[in-house]
């Protein structure tokens, strides 16, 4: 009796041994009210579907330590929130999977994917669109002084408005802003920025207020620097702001003024093993009650299903709402010229 019980016990036990545990995986974005809103509507409900455990980490964005993984064959990320910006770039380095879009689940309505998916939503091969979103700048009205802000010039015009401004560190969003405060129009930003001649000119307008700079690498830091004064204008992408006042009922004021609108993307890291999980999740994450979700920092979801669960009175904070005001980035541009005014920019900011 007792021999039979063991076999029965040892026999329970390789068939315990032999069933697959779920995956685990890394999804990697950008912090802070941001990661809040994912982790809540995508990946908590993922796990919970699934059984699948998600680690989820914070990064700054770009695509260095994307690049550092695959090029040494060690990845340890397998989902990565990338914004558009960096997309192109990253995918034509053979940095991110190609994704069948035709395995996208339709939308609730039961539209398909490739009709419910805005068309830059899929756009690219190597990514699957989250939300349209955008970067801008803010500031509180009791520290700005010298009248109301209203345009990029004015986030240039250190007489007029004075005190420190906070930037994000890095070329993208920033050079486009300087060319406009120099007077470029918009649609010929990019023509522009692509010169020797536009470079300098972008480089000349910062260097008119870099004495007066902060920088900060992540999106979170972004509403603590205007809120505890250490800048006075501060460029932030519109959700951290929207989140800020809702939260904390700051009266942080945004200036649509040339704001630069991008989408963000859900990727998969090139050579990761855990592709099949990293996929459903993406199929997942991107479904339309999951974009909708977004609206808690009110960035547009990239699904049109996604829309009439989107609160009327977020509505009009979505960039989508200001987009006559707006520049969109120009991922094949940066992809193009992003890895030499990167280094320029590295070379601009040592001097």
């Amino acid at each position: 009796m007792k021999t039979r019980f063991l076999l029965v016990a040892v026999a329970a036990l390789a068939a315990v041994a032999a069933t697959p545990a779920a995956a685990d995986l890394t999804a990697v974005s950008f912090g802070g009210t941001y990661g809040a809103a994912q982790k809540k509507h995508m990946l908590d409900p993922f796990m919970e579907a699934t059984g699948i455990k998600v680690v989820f980490k914070d990064y700054s964005g770009g695509i260095a330590e994307i690049r550092a993984q695959v090029e040494a064959k060690n990845v340890q990320w397998d989902v990565v929130d990338i914004e558009g910006i960096d997309l192109d770039g990253a995918c034509s380095k053979g940095l991110l999977e190609v994704l069948p879009h035709d395995a996208l689940p339709p939308g609730d309505d039961g539209v398909p994917a490739r009709d419910d998916f805005f068309p830059e939503a899929l756009a690219s091969k190597c990514g699957v669109g989250v939300v349209v979103w955008t970067t801008l700048y803010a500031y509180h009205p009791d520290t700005v002084r010298g009248g109301i802000p209203t345009t990029i010039g004015d986030f240039f015009d250190t007489s007029r408005f004075p005190g420190k401004r906070a930037m994000r560190k890095r070329p993208q969003v920033n050079l486009e802003w300087a060319l406009i405060a120099d007077g470029v129009p918009r649609e010929q930003v990019y023509d522009l920025l692509a010169t020797d001649r536009g470079q300098a000119r972008a480089f000349a307008k910062l260097d008119t207020i870099k004495d007066d700079l902060v920088w900060y690498d992540s999106w979170s830091q972004a509403p603590q620097l205007l809120n505890d004064g250490s800048a006075v204008l501060v460029q932030a992408s519109n959700g951290r702001i929207f989140r800020d006042v809702q939260d904390h009922g700051r009266p942080f004021v945004m200036v649509w003024d040339h704001h630069v609108f991008d989408l963000d993307v859900w990727a998969i890291v090139a050579g990761t093993p855990n592709y099949d999980q990293a996929l459903e999740f993406v199929k997942f994450a991107t479904g339309t009650k999951p974009l909708a979700g977004m609206q808690d920092l009110a960035y547009s979801p990239a699904r049109r299903s996604s829309l009439p669960l989107v609160d009327p009175a977020v509505v009009g904070h979505l960039p989508t709402a200001h987009l006559d005001k707006g520049l969109k980035a120009d991922g094949v541009f940066w992809m193009d010229f992003g890895e030499s005014l990167g280094e320029k920019f590295k070379e601009w900011l040592l001097k």
